[in-house]
């Protein structure tokens, strides 16, 4: 039997705290005299107050939260967190359709980081902050901030932070689940402060560095600029988002073992070991085709190079250059990138460079498994057996994640866009990633879809935050059959 009091205490709790989240973009409307604080304290309000209610009618419940409940919550919140969330778009006036409040929003929350917006400029203060902030709350997830500020919630967040934590894996740094969702967001808001720091060093005005390290560290990629990074050109300035970007795209459990000075359990990771390597190789390789492509000088070409590599491996989406203007045979690569992700638990999304490194390294025993079939060949990541059970869920993701690229973009085509676009729409939607290819390139918008496009690839951008499977668990029987 499903708990769906404990269930509603728990989402009372969540938009309470989304409400106090939308406060902040309340100073930067009075400080800039923007005139948009009454929508941004009215969506405040509804949120808190709704949540307020959900919560304490049912603050007596005290079941723990058991593996169904968890995953039905992580579905439930990013619905509902969408829903609350687009309201300041919708009574602001920012945004008057439906399904491009839905879009952005979820845009926004999933870290996906593609708009509907046309001039983004235009957009009043305190509501392009709570854009920004939006990605921010999804970056490392709000279920990991709650269960680490909301003890009083009286449940058992294991569940919750297994459900919603990103990717295969979700190594633990205190015994007590509470204690390592607390470490990992200090490292998160300690990093979104000194990225903010550097761009307000490197010349950006601290609105726009505030704006911009919310949205580095979540690795989504709005920008408070039309021209995204490239309206900074300024090499310190995208030096600083490359190295952000890259250290969003890894484990947070690496990185704070880094900063607590213990290297051994950093290198130990084979998965950053891969990361560091890959993405190194991909800059290198591509620096000179780009260099000879585009006509730049050769920093430049590099800058270029590496900052849409990071940024499209790892999520983020910013852009410097228009990397479909380089050939067809960079753009084919550059859209390969959309498939590969960063690491499990960091704020990236897409596929994970765990996945790639089991299914390749599993792949090249299988050919030694052929010449001796006799043989004991086990998989071993970071030293560790990995079991059967592990290898069979990350090669089912792999077929699911094609299914659903390879049938979203059919519906698209049938609907009546091109084949790159729908190609590009739905790899960037699912990847979380932003700009891909075709009419949503790094230049472009999704402005141009119609509504129920719109809220399709808003679907798909929850199905590949959530990693597949939260989702798609909750369409099948075995999930709603009583124990």
């Amino acid at each position: 039997m499903i708990h769906y009091k404990a269930i509603a205490k728990v989402m009372g709790g969540l938009l309470m705290l989304l409400g106090l989240l939308m406060l902040p973009g309340i100073a930067f409307s009075f400080y800039y005299k923007s005139g948009d604080h009454m929508p941004l304290i009215y969506s405040a309000f509804v949120s808190m107050a709704i949540g307020g209610l959900l919560f304490f009618s049912f603050s007596k419940e005290d079941q723990n939260i058991r593996k169904r409940e968890g995953y039905l919550i992580v579905a439930l919140s990013w619905i509902f967190m969408s829903i609350f969330g687009m309201l300041p778009y919708l009574v602001s006036g920012t945004l008057t359709n439906l399904s491009d409040a839905v879009f952005e929003t979820v845009s926004g929350l999933t870290t996906t980081g593609a708009s509907v917006l046309n001039d983004i400029e235009a957009l009043p203060k305190g509501i392009l902050f709570w854009r920004s902030m939006t990605q921010w709350i999804g970056g490392l997830g709000i279920i990991v901030l709650t269960v680490a500020i909301f003890p009083l919630l009286g449940i058992g967040g294991i569940e919750l932070f297994v459900a919603e934590s990103p990717g295969p894996t979700s190594d633990k740094l205190h015994p007590r689940i509470r204690e390592t969702a607390k470490r990992l967001w200090y490292v998160y808001v300690g990093l979104t402060i000194l990225c903010a720091g550097l761009y307000y060093i490197g010349g950006m005005d601290f609105y726009d560095a505030v704006n911009h390290s919310l949205t580095t560290l979540a690795t989504g990629g709005f920008s408070t600029k039309n021209a995204s990074m490239a309206y900074f050109d300024v090499p310190f300035i995208q030096y600083v988002a490359i190295l952000f970007m890259f250290l969003a795209g890894t484990n947070f459990t690496v990185i704070y073992f880094g900063i607590m000075g213990k290297f051994d359990r950093v290198w130990k990771s084979d998965e950053f070991k891969a990361y560091v390597l890959v993405v190194a190789l991909i800059i290198v390789g591509l620096t000179v085709p780009v260099f000879l492509a585009s006509g730049f000088g050769f920093e430049k070409a590099f800058r270029d190079t590496a900052f849409q590599v990071v940024s499209l491996i790892t999520t983020t989406g910013f852009v410097t250059a228009d990397y479909t203007s380089f050939g067809h045979g960079l753009t084919i690569l550059f859209f390969l990138l959309l498939f590969v992700g960063g690491c499990a638990g960091s704020t990236a999304g897409g596929i994970k460079f765990i996945r790639h490194l089991t299914f390749f390294k599993n792949t090249l025993l299988e050919f030694k498994r052929i010449v001796h079939p006799r043989a004991i060949v086990t998989l071993k990541i970071n030293n560790e057996r990995v079991t059967g059970k592990i290898i069979t869920h990350i090669m089912i993701f792999l077929l699911i994640y094609l299914m659903v690229f390879v049938v979203g973009s059919v519906l698209l085509s049938i609907v009546g866009y091109d084949m790159l676009t729908s190609f590009g729409a739905v790899a960037t939607c699912l990847g979380n990633v932003g700009p891909a290819i075709g009419n949503v390139g790094p230049l472009d918008n999704f402005s141009f879809f119609d509504p129920f496009t719109k809220v399709f690839l808003s679907a798909i951008m929850l199905l590949g935050r959530l990693e597949l499977f939260t989702i798609l668990v909750l369409f099948t029987p075995y999930f709603w059959r009583a124990n």
